[in-house]
């Protein structure tokens, strides 16, 4: 089982899923059951899901990607690839990954609100 987490500073788990380009990689030891990290994935900025157009990315080799934030229709195209997205309030990736993998449930995801950019007004 590989499950992505979405990590910009690669230490906490970040939002905003569909313009992440850094991610954790985990995995669980079928022998041992020992969850490790078996690497990072640092994408250009086009290979972000905001950008990227295609069927063979990096993420879609996952079963699970855990993240802050995203939006439907991220999750619906990860769906599609076979991957399961899990919104959660967790900041900790080995946290997070080991409640996915023991089937525990994580906390929800804290709101946030988009910022609108003010357009200036013209006399």
């Amino acid at each position: 089982m590989k499950i992505a987490v979405t990590s910009q500073n690669f230490r906490t788990i970040t939002q905003h899923a569909g313009k992440t380009r850094r991610f954790l990689i985990f995995e669980q030891d079928q022998t041992t059951g020992e969850i490790h990290q078996l690497t990072r994935l640092n994408l250009p900025k086009q290979m972000s899901m905001h950008e990227f157009r295609g069927d063979d990315h990096p993420i879609f080799k996952m079963d699970y990607l855990i993240t802050g934030s995203s939006g439907q229709g991220f999750v619906r195209r990860l769906n599609d690839a076979g991957v399961e997205v899990i919104l959660t309030g967790e900041e900790d990736p080995l946290t997070a990954v080991t409640a996915v993998i023991e089937g525990k449930p994580l906390p929800p995801p804290e709101a946030h609100e988009h910022k609108q950019i003010q357009q200036p007004v013209m006399p």
